[in-house]
């Protein structure tokens, strides 16, 4: 992980609380990237970010403002967001982070212990005997319920030569130093001047090696302030600090639709629960000429057209989908239907956030390909919330994961962050879609991608009796390996980074289509380029080029003949040599993909559902 910059205190912009800065980052990295609990490396330094039970005091309302997505703020039942503070040279504050790993070592006299015998001076991570900058250790201790602790070198080293159940210390003094034979672990090695033998941290990543020295997890959370330690039977593993499964965002994510969109229920916020506790027009109209006295008065008309398309989401949700991913199901249903009809600009003001229309070009000449008249989004945003996160294990798609707090006591908020953008919806004729499904050969391809995802989530889940279903389903593997297509195809055409694009899936027994839209904060995309793509000219010599590009690998034959592959045996044909992403781009971590769906195999090529359209 390359390290921020260092930053210098300023006189003139110094931090608010007169706290030291160590760093920067963007802003849509603390939600991806460097959120509550990730260990970020600046310079020479480690830290851990802390929890938001303290933001609403320590966040400006100038430098973090409140983000409003009444859809997602419902499900995830919380009244808003927040932006996180920004880090430039004019902000007064910033992100509060906390020193971890605590153990840390001297290049130069070789000593390994607590940071605080090393007795460094105020503001510098230095020690005292060498002047040397220390270096945070390397290696941490975490469990799959979110806990890290600083590695447990003691035992470590003293292994082979303590009693069972031994807890007390030797009181000579740890060293780490390196062999500089190989980069391994073997050459890292560990020793006490207690005359325990010299040891290497070969074998620390075993699964069972601490387990071996009983080792159990001490249930430290070092993100929340004064968080006490809790009881966790889970055992610990090594990691690397700096591994990317030391810390995994959980997102949720809703993009802004009518009749949410055009400003007026983020001008409702905080206004919401006594709004549904009235119940006639009367009594609503009354409520807002007193709540907004002296400022614009809503419409009457459009704040009672809200509250209708409220109940009506509620009640329209069925209770099977009352469950942990029904709302968000929910969500992704109300967002097809809104694609699917379109949302004209010139019905709208410029304050509308969603604009989604039928391209002005006949698109029937689309039909033999597969497809139906695609959308193009000229105008979307979409706002992703950090709910949660988990450590060691990567959360995915119907994966049951610990999700570890932001947080020590519930808040009403959450961090977030929002994407302005554009994209093209693409949708499957459905009644082919069907067909096509139901061929044998077909469902004996999903079928086993399906039972290999479902193995992976009954040996994930924590009750065998609650396995969620795994989403895999001809229809939802053809979808998938689609939009993965076609980002790789406009990435080399278009001359967009495949990085900058992002897929959002709509795939069930009611939806067949996918978006593809602008993924990122920045301006990559945001000039009409990706909605350009979705003219269907150009969307339908893309779509015969990537099945071009698909019908050969790298890796053929031994890609387009294996049996399985990817994480848990999840894919068939796809590797990163054909249909991979980068992970920002991708809803499923690049699984549940198979080409063969898209263009067949060479002894089956009627298969593929796009295999007629190479002959057009």
């Amino acid at each position: 992980m390359t390290p921020p910059p260092a930053r210098r205190i300023r006189a003139a912009g110094a931090p608010r609380n007169n706290l030291p800065r160590r760093g920067a980052v963007r802003r849509s990295q603390m939600i991806t990237t460097y959120g509550v609990g990730s260990l970020i490396a600046v310079d020479n330094e480690s830290f851990i970010v802390s929890g938001i039970d303290d933001a609403d005091r320590s966040w400006d309302r100038d430098e973090a403002p409140v983000i409003h997505e009444h859809r997602l703020a419902r499900v995830l039942k919380v009244d808003h967001f927040r932006l996180p503070p920004a880090s430039d040279d004019a902000s007064k504050d910033g992100i509060r982070v906390r020193r971890f790993p605590l153990w840390h070592s001297c290049p130069e006299c070789d000593s390994l212990q607590h940071v605080r015998d090393f007795n460094p001076p105020p503001g510098k991570n230095i020690c005292t005997d060498c002047e040397e900058d220390l270096v945070p250790s390397r290696f941490v201790m975490s469990c799959e319920h979110g806990h890290i602790d600083d590695f447990p070198y003691w035992k470590w080293a003293h292994r082979h030569n303590r009693e069972d159940g031994g807890s007390g210390h030797c009181g000579g003094e740890m060293r780490l130093r390196t062999s500089g034979r190989t980069a391994s672990l073997r050459s890292i090695l560990i020793s006490c001047t207690c005359g325990a033998p010299e040891v290497s941290m070969e074998g620390a990543f075993r699964r069972s090696a601490l387990a071996d020295l009983k080792v159990r997890c001490s249930g430290k959370r070092p993100w929340l302030k004064g968080a006490p330690a809790e009881h966790c039977a889970q055992p610990p593993r090594t990691l690397q600090r700096g591994s990317s499964i030391v810390w995994q965002p959980i997102l949720k994510s809703a993009l802004s639709i009518p009749p949410y969109s055009g400003g007026l229920a983020a001008d409702l916020d905080g206004h919401w629960q006594n709004l549904r506790g009235l119940s006639n027009p009367g009594e609503i109209a009354g409520y807002l000429k007193g709540a907004f006295n002296g400022k614009k008065v809503p419409s009457l008309d459009a704040v009672l057209e809200l509250l209708a398309a409220e109940n009506h989401e509620e009640a329209a949700t069925p209770d099977e989908s009352r469950g942990q991913d029904g709302p968000y199901l929910a969500l992704r249903r109300q967002e097809y239907a809104r694609l699917c009809d379109g949302n004209s600009e010139r019905a709208q003001d410029r304050a509308e956030q969603f604009i989604c229309e039928e391209p002005a070009t006949d698109s029937s000449f689309l039909r033999p390909l597969g497809l139906d008249t695609p959308m193009l989004v000229k105008r979307l945003r979409e706002v992703r919330a950090l709910k949660a996160f988990s450590r060691v294990t990567v959360p995915e798609a119907n994966l049951e994961v610990h999700e570890a707090a932001l947080s020590l006591k519930p808040t009403n908020w959450l961090p977030a962050m929002e994407v302005h953008g554009e994209g093209v919806f693409v949708r499957l004729d459905e009644e082919r879609l069907d067909k096509w499904a139901a061929s044998v050969a077909v469902a004996a391809r999903a079928d086993r991608i399906h039972a290999n995802h479902q193995r992976a989530l009954r040996e994930r889940a924590s009750d065998p009796q609650q396995v969620p279903d795994s989403p895999a389903s001809p229809r939802m593997v053809l979808l998938h390996s689609l939009a993965h297509a076609l980002i790789n195809e406009w990435s080399l055409d278009a001359g967009y980074p495949a990085s900058s694009l992002r897929e959002r899936l709509y795939a069930d027994d009611s939806m067949a289509g996918l978006l593809i839209y602008t993924a990122t904060s920045d301006s990559a995309g945001s000039l009409g380029g990706v909605v350009a793509q979705g003219e269907p000219d150009r969307l339908s010599k893309a779509l015969r080029a990537a099945m071009r590009r698909a019908e050969w690998c790298s890796a053929d034959p031994l890609c387009i003949e294996t049996e399985a592959t990817g994480t848990s045996s999840t894919n068939l044909a796809a590797c990163h040599g054909c249909m991979m992403l980068p992970e920002t781009s991708c809803e499923h971590n690049n699984g549940l993909l198979d080409r063969a769906l898209l263009i067949g195999t060479p002894e089956d090529p009627a298969i593929g559902f796009f295999h007629n359209a190479l002959a057009l």
